[in-house]
């Protein structure tokens, strides 16, 4: 058992010195070259974030030279001035693709008016301001890959929705609706723009996963409200392979749902995460206690149930590695 933990500690501190270290390396340079350059450029707004950093590794890889956008800087070749909403491309840089991740957490602090505003901001604003320096380049990137999420839909607990379904009328759907919609110039002059409809991405080591497991694996968190609310899931690994292949692929357009086909319901998935640990899972949460420790994000985002799945996957004739939620929790876990 002491030699369990003590390689469990080991792991953990090994996987925040690798994080620490990419975070350091993407904070200091605005160009990472791949050791076998295709000559393709890649600019990744958001880079710092679990998706883009993963996603920066496997091009890094695959032999892109990945470039990131710098924020309220103005060095290097590409930045954003968020308080002049100024957007600096390099035209002497032709790029290949530019994927655009870019999005205050909205679970970082608790909402308020302000709050919200920098929600929409950092999301709506700095898309728009990318999307008209796209269209002012002397050659245009072949495919634009724009951050959006299945919070598009809204919440029912009564419809299963997909890429046809029309935008939902809450905070969270009217957000992704406006930034999709600030993409339009790029569509508008051709470039391949596809919507990326993010669901609930899995990752040990950030988003929604770190902050379930106790430090050391002791628990996981249990459901939270009813445990009967649908969350639609897929693994980073997925996401990212996926991501690769709409930047080397050459015909998908549009929205795309990035969900596994195996949606679960909170109470579901809070079992299965304590499986994969070996561990128990903590009592409920109830829903009265999730609305005092976090107010209107609550039922925007914590409480609602949506069940969501994709039509479009099968477009782009890839195999999720990750189709089932028990198994992808053993591969991150084991």
């Amino acid at each position: 058992m002491i030699q369990s933990g003590v390689l469990d500690v080991v792991r953990c501190w090994i996987k925040y010195v690798e994080t620490k270290m990419l975070k350091t390396i993407l904070s200091k340079t605005s160009i990472i070259e791949g050791n076998d350059s295709s000559g393709k450029n890649i600019l990744i707004t958001g880079a710092s974030g679990m998706i883009g950093s993963a996603l920066s590794r496997t091009l890094l890889t695959s032999g892109y030279n990945v470039y990131h956008l710098k924020r309220n800087k103005s060095e290097g070749p590409f930045y954003y001035l968020q308080d002049s909403d100024y957007m600096h491309l390099d035209p002497s840089i032709p790029l290949h693709g530019i994927v655009n991740l870019a999005g205050q957490n909205i679970s970082e602090k608790r909402w308020n008016g302000k709050v919200k505003k920098q929600i929409v901001d950092s999301r709506v604003k700095l898309t728009h301001a990318l999307s008209e320096a796209i269209t002012k380049l002397p050659t245009y990137p072949k495919v634009f890959l724009s951050g959006s999420a299945i919070g598009y839909y809204g919440t029912d607990e009564t419809q299963i929705f997909d890429e046809n379904s029309p935008a939902g009328y809450d905070f969270l759907a009217s957000l992704a609706a406006k930034w999709e919609a600030a993409t339009e110039k790029v569509i508008q002059v051709g470039i391949r723009t596809v919507h990326l409809r993010f669901g609930l991405v899995l990752n040990p080591n950030g988003g929604v996963l770190k902050n379930l497991v106790l430090p050391l694996r002791l628990a996981c968190v249990g459901s939270i409200g009813s445990g009967r609310q649908i969350l639609s899931w897929i693994s980073l690994r997925d996401t990212v392979n996926i991501l690769k292949h709409l930047l080397e692929e050459d015909r998908f357009i549009g929205p795309l749902n990035f969900v596994a086909d195996q949606p679960v319901s909170s109470r579901d998935f809070s079992q299965a995460l304590a499986r994969s640990i070996g561990r128990f899972r903590l009592p409920r949460i109830p829903s009265s206690l999730v609305r005092l420790m976090f107010g209107e994000m609550a039922d925007a985002a914590l409480l609602p149930s949506a069940n969501i799945q994709s039509i479009r996957m099968n477009e782009l004739e890839l195999q999720l590695a990750d189709p089932e939620l028990d198994s992808a929790l053993n591969k991150m876990y084991g």
